[in-house]
C-alpha cells in the first residue's frame, strides 16, 4: 500500500513538473537590443504562461527594453545572469493601471514598469537586473510618484509573492511598493536607487506576514519603509540581516500611519553612509536616522522590537514620535466605495482622521552607533497622549558633540514648539536638549546600559526628561 501511494505521488509530481514549462521571451520576439521595445513579447510570454496554469518566463542574458508589463498568477519571472530589463525612457510606453484598492498615496491610476493586482504565487528572481532608468523622468509636482515618474515594481492585494536574488536599479520614484499584500518574501536582493526624488528602496504598505532578509540597499530616500496608507495595518513582519545606506531613514515605520504597525521584529541591521556621495535629493549626506518609529495619522504602533543594529553616521540615530498630523485617506474596494456612493470609477471623499494614535510597547537592544551627528535621539509624544512602555538596553552612542553652553538657550526655545502637526523627522527640532536621549510626554521608558560619548566637549546632559514618568 505504501509503495502504491509513493508511486502515485511521484507520478502526480512528475505530471505537475512536466506542465510547468519555460517560456523564453526571445522565442516570443524579444530582442537583446535597447533600441527595440520588447514589451509585447514579454507580456505575451507572461500571458501564455498564466493561461497554461503557470511556469517560468525566462529572460536570457542580454539587454532588453520594455514598457509596462503586468504579471499574472502562478508566473515565475526569471532573469538569467547577465540579463537586464531596461525601462523605456518614454512615458508613452507606460500603461496607467487602475486598481479597486485606493488609499492615501494611491491615485486612481498609476504607472510602473512591473505591475500586479490580485495575483497569487508570483516569483521574480534570478541573477539579472531590472533598471528603470528613472533619471529620465523629471519631478513635475509634489505628489507625482507613479503619475509622471514610474515605480519599478508594484504589487497590490496579492498573496504569496517572492522577490529574490535580483538587482533593482534606478526607479523613477519608489523602487518597489507592496500594498495590502499577504505572505510576501523579499530576500537577498540588491537595490540602488539614487537617481531621482522619492527614491525609497522598499515600501511595505498595509501588508501582513512579510519576511525581508538579506537586502543590500543604497537609496537617496528612505531604505526599508513600512507604511500604512489605509486602516489596514502592517503586521507580523520580520526584517533581518540587511545592509542599508540612505540619505534619509535606514529603517522607518511611517510616515503614513492611518492603520499603523503591530508585531514587527527587526534585527541584524548594518547602517552605513553611501559610497556614492556625489548627489543628494533629500535628507543628510550621512543619513537622517538609523531607526524611526512614527505614528502621526491616528494609527497604533505596538509590540515592535529592534535589535543588533550597527550604525555608522546618521544625524539622529533613534527617533520615536507620536504626533497628530492627522492626514486623512481615500479608499475604494471592489463593488464601489466604502460610503456606498458612486461606482467603480470613483473613490471616497477624503476620510478625516479625528483622533491621536498611540505608541505602546517598543524594545530596542544592542545598538552600536559611531560617527553620528550632534542632534541626539528623541522619544516624544503629546500632552495627554504619551509614548508608553519603551525598553532600551545595551546602546552605545558616539557622536560629533560640540554643543556649547551658550547654545542651550536657543535649543530650548526651539524645542518648546511641540510641532504637533508637523511632518515627523528626526532632525525636526535641530540639536536636542540632551546629547543622548530627549524624552517628552512619555510613560514607563526604561534605560539599561546606555552610554553616550562625544568627539568634542558637549554641554548637554545625557538625558533630559519633560513630562516623563
Amino acid at each position: 500500500m505504501a509503495r502504491k501511494f509513493l508511486f502515485m505521488f511521484v507520478l502526480v509530481l512528475s505530471i505537475l513538473t512536466a506542465t510547468a514549462r519555460d517560456y523564453n521571451v526571445v522565442e516570443y520576439g524579444a530582442k537583446a537590443d535597447t533600441t527595440v521595445l520588447s514589451t509585447k513579447a514579454l507580456q505575451q510570454a507572461i500571458d501564455d504562461c498564466a493561461k497554461a496554469g503557470g511556469g517560468r518566463v525566462v529572460v536570457p542574458t542580454g539587454p532588453y527594453k520594455i514598457g509596462s508589463i503586468v504579471l499574472k498568477s502562478n508566473v515565475h519571472l526569471y532573469l538569467e545572469h547577465g540579463a537586464t530589463l531596461y525601462g523605456s525612457t518614454d512615458l508613452k510606453d507606460y500603461q496607467p493601471m487602475k486598481s479597486d484598492y485606493v488609499s492615501l498615496r494611491t491615485q486612481t491610476s498609476t504607472i510602473q514598469l512591473i505591475y500586479a493586482d490580485r495575483v497569487k504565487n508570483v516569483v521574480i528572481d534570478g541573477l539579472g537586473t531590472i533598471d528603470g532608468r528613472g533619471r529620465s523622468f523629471k519631478k513635475l509636482s509634489w505628489n507625482d510618484e507613479g503619475i509622471t515618474r514610474p515605480h519599478l515594481i508594484r504589487f497590490i492585494q496579492s498573496q504569496d509573492i517572492t522577490v529574490k536574488d535580483v538587482t533593482l536599479r534606478n526607479s523613477g520614484c519608489w523602487m518597489q511598493h507592496y500594498l495590502a499584500c499577504d505572505r510576501v518574501r523579499i530576500e537577498d536582493i540588491k537595490v540602488f536607487n539614487r537617481n531621482n526624488y522619492n527614491n525609497d528602496a522598499l515600501d511595505i504598505d498595509g501588508c501582513h506576514e512579510v519576511i525581508v532578509k538579506g537586502i543590500m540597499a543604497d537609496s537617496d530616500d528612505d531604505g526599508i519603509t513600512l507604511k500604512s496608507t489605509s486602516p489596514r495595518l502592517c503586521e507580523h513582519i520580520r526584517i533581518s540581516d540587511c545592509v542599508i545606506s540612505s540619505h534619509c531613514n535606514a529603517v522607518k515605520l511611517g510616515t503614513e500611519t492611518n492603520g499603523g504597525f503591530r508585531n514587527i521584529n527587526i534585527s541584524g541591521i548594518v547602517v552605513k553612509p553611501s559610497d556614492d556621495q556625489q548627489e543628494k535629493f533629500f535628507g543628510q549626506w550621512t543619513g537622517t536616522s538609523a531607526l524611526s518609529l512614527e505614528i502621526v495619522d491616528g494609527g497604533v504602533l505596538e509590540n515592535v522590537s529592534a535589535a543588533d543594529f550597527t550604525v555608522e553616521g546618521t544625524e539622529s540615530p533613534i527617533f520615536i514620535r507620536l504626533g497628530n498630523r492627522g492626514r486623512g485617506y481615500r479608499l475604494r474596494e471592489a463593488g464601489g466605495t466604502l460610503s456606498g456612493k458612486g461606482n467603480d470609477d470613483t473613490i471616497t471623499e477624503l476620510i478625516p482622521v479625528d483622533h491621536v494614535g498611540s505608541i505602546d510597547g517598543i524594545r530596542l537592544e544592542n545598538f552600536q552607533i559611531c560617527h553620528a551627528g550632534p542632534v541626539g535621539c528623541s522619544i516624544t509624544g503629546l500632552k495627554g497622549y504619551p509614548v508608553r512602555n519603551v525598553w532600551l538596553s545595551n546602546i552605545s552612542i558616539h557622536h560629533q558633540g560640540g554643543v556649547k553652553a551658550s547654545d542651550l538657550s536657543a535649543i530650548n526655545e526651539a524645542i518648546a514648539d511641540e510641532k504637533e502637526k508637523a511632518y515627523p523627522e528626526a532632525t525636526m527640532w535641530g540639536n536636542l536638549p540632551a546629547k543622548g536621549f530627549y524624552l517628552r510626554h512619555t510613560r514607563n521608558v526604561h534605560f539599561d546600559n546606555v552610554t553616550v560619548l562625544t568627539e568634542a566637549p558637549d554641554a548637554r546632559p545625557d538625558f533630559v526628561r519633560d513630562d516623563a514618568e
